[in-house]
């Protein structure tokens, strides 16, 4: 079944990427009450000092599955995140459809790849890591500057494409 509110006009990348900018402040939102609650759990006991920083084994598994979680739930209930909205731009299938759930994960896994670029922090440092994660993510967004239908990286491997809505 063909979505009627979206146009065959692809996204441009800007307008994807201030919509991303939106998604931040939710994400922020969604990982602070997250922390704040594992906090409370755990009597504030979540995070210790001393000689050295330990934070608890499954607080950022916890962290990544919730983040997911909203990217995943928000493409399959209507196509859009919050982010999404206010641009008028929703994600669909090649065919204009409505995303599957293992396209909507292959989509938030594949998106979260330059994440594993924070793995380097030890031999790197943090801001070194950082700084490959971001450059990751410039080429991931790059190739939809080359796609004819404007698809990054997630978008050609999951088979969708982010459309503007009439």
């Amino acid at each position: 079944m063909t979505d009627t509110t979206t146009t065959d006009i692809v996204c441009p990348l800007w307008r994807r990427l201030i919509a991303l900018l939106y998604d931040l402040v939710a994400v922020l939102a969604i990982v602070m009450t997250v922390g704040l609650i594992c906090q409370l759990a755990t009597g504030g006991q979540l995070i210790t000092t001393g000689t050295q920083v330990h934070i608890a084994w499954w607080y950022q598994p916890l962290q990544a599955i919730v983040v997911a979680a909203y990217f995943v739930f928000s493409w399959l209930r209507g196509g859009q995140t919050l982010g999404m909205r206010p641009w008028r731009i929703r994600v669909t299938t090649g065919a204009g459809e409505r995303l599957s759930f293992w396209q909507a994960a292959a989509r938030a896994a594949v998106a979260a790849v330059p994440l594993l670029m924070l793995l380097l922090a030890p031999a790197l440092g943090v801001h070194a890591a950082l700084w490959c994660a971001l450059g990751l993510w410039i080429v991931w967004f790059a190739v939809a500057l080359l796609d004819t239908r404007r698809r990054a990286v997630h978008d050609r491997v999951a088979g969708t494409e982010i459309r503007r809505m009439s």
